[in-house]
């Protein structure tokens, strides 16, 4: 069975829209948990937290979300070797179901201090993303021939789901754990992570066939004349550099981008006037901002993508892209604290901010999904799940970076920060655009609407 016999829907296979709501709903479960963590376990009250310091609950999440990068990384690789992808994300989702229903269990359910229940729960969650994130992804790609030129419109698309359900996760598990406790929080987030099972598990052999059940080195050693794995060759060679090349720009626009969350959070408090009439538009409002501007804009980027046609940016420009407008963003901050005058009394216009966050979305938008498709194009087919669990490694490190670069506000100040961020932006851009040409021949027509019989590495599987 093909994968392209069940239909399109909006000019893409009916499978990636499947893709779409599994991922929205395991994003919705992710993001609903880690929006009530550090709160539930610093809080003292009878509400049902831990009681922990701020200082170790920072710790843990770090050490958390620090796991949930690396662990695709090994996932990926059992995949692409022992599972196959379809079985790898079934067998994550459960451990995730799980490991939220555990962290929702009363306290005197496992012990007083509810520790063993906490650690299992996190414990489960952290296998289940390893081997969940990076195959979903995966599977996206899996969907196009190489050369499609609108898988790049497709990951886009996909993207959206991911914000639609970090959208969610925000209000629903936030309210759920105001009016009922902590417990309900994480009961919410299992609830989504079972949605995502089974919309997964009764859709995915019509709408996907064969994609995603067999190893990608088993059917990379059936394409081979040998029948077994043979040596990289130039060609696929060639295309890992182009990922490793691409990683570290991604790097650049993530510890700029993950600011929102840190030094630009504080500046939305502290510094800016958030008065709307007689209402004080609450700090946190603002992280919306960023998952609504991608909800809205994601579609009208996809559908620019694939009516560019033959004009459409190859993804070197487009990360660039991507790049400078983060800068466009952080010369908004820059405007904010020239408003300011050097008086930090001053508020400064929340206008600053939306435009921060509006041009930060459209450089995520022109860098994450594409960077995404990229992996999927150049990564040789038996290590499809294993370079994209690489991918998200670099996203590890970027946030590792943006933590430093935020810690020295102090030092610097938010002009020089601000301003230092967007002429690096600037310059990684400028540079990206230098080499695009030859990293584009190290692509050797991946990206081209018709590649070349001999660098097809990988294409949709067919029975």
């Amino acid at each position: 069975m093909s994968n392209l016999k069940s239909g399109t829907l909006l000019g893409h296979p009916k499978g990636l829209f499947l893709l779409f709501g599994t991922e929205l709903w395991e994003r919705f479960s992710y993001y609903a948990m880690r929006a009530i963590l550090v709160l539930y376990l610093t809080d003292k009250t009878i509400n049902g937290g831990l009681g922990w310091t701020t200082q170790d609950a920072l710790n843990l999440y770090g050490i958390y979300t620090g796991l949930v990068y690396i662990t695709p990384l090994i996932g990926g690789w059992i995949a692409d070797n022992f599972l196959g992808q379809r079985r790898s994300i079934i067998i994550g989702g459960i451990l995730m179901a799980l490991g939220q229903f555990t962290l929702a269990l009363p306290h005197s359910m496992i012990d007083p201090h509810a520790v063993t229940a906490f650690y299992g729960g996190l414990a489960l969650l952290i296998i289940g993303n390893g081997l969940f994130k990076p195959n979903i992804s995966t599977m996206v790609g899996d969907l196009y021939h190489e050369g499609d030129h609108r898988r790049d419109g497709a990951f886009t698309i996909f993207y959206m789901g991911i914000n639609l359900g970090s959208l969610l996760a925000g209000i629903i598990a936030g309210t759920a754990s105001a009016v009922y406790g902590w417990k309900a929080g994480f009961l919410t987030a299992g609830i989504g992570m079972l949605i995502s099972l089974v919309t997964q598990l009764i859709y995915a052999e019509r709408l996907l066939g064969d994609i995603g059940k067999v190893p990608a080195a088993k059917r990379a050693a059936a394409m081979n004349a040998s029948g077994k794995q043979e040596p990289l060759t130039k060609i696929e060679r060639d295309r890992l550099k182009v990922i490793m090349l691409m990683g570290l720009f991604v790097v650049i626009f993530w510890a700029g981008f993950e600011q929102a969350g840190g030094l630009m959070n504080i500046y939305s408090q502290q510094y800016t006037d958030r008065m709307l009439g007689s209402f004080e538009v609450p700090a946190a409002w603002f992280q919306s901002l960023n998952p609504f501007f991608v909800i809205t804009m994601a579609p009208l980027i996809a559908a620019l993508w694939v009516k560019m046609g033959p004009k459409e940016p190859n993804s070197p420009v487009k990360f660039a892209m991507g790049l400078f407008f983060l800068a466009a963003g952080f010369l908004c901050m820059v405007g904010a604290t020239l408003q300011q005058g050097g008086d930090i009394t001053v508020k400064t216009s929340m206008m600053w901010l939306v435009g921060a966050y509006f041009f930060h979305t459209l450089g995520e938008l022109c860098l994450s999904p594409i960077g995404l498709s990229l992996v999927t194009k150049l990564a040789p087919l038996r290590l499809a799940s294993l370079m994209m669990g690489a991918w998200f490694g670099f996203n590890a490190i970027a946030n590792y970076v943006a933590g430093i670069i935020g810690a020295h506000v102090g030092e610097s100040g938010p002009m020089a920060i601000f301003g230092g961020i967007a002429i690096a932006a600037t310059l990684s851009g400028l540079i990206l655009l230098l080499c695009a040409n030859k990293l584009v021949s190290w692509m050797h027509g991946a990206e081209g609407r018709v590649a070349k019989k001999e660098d097809i590495n990988a294409q949709p599987v067919e029975a």
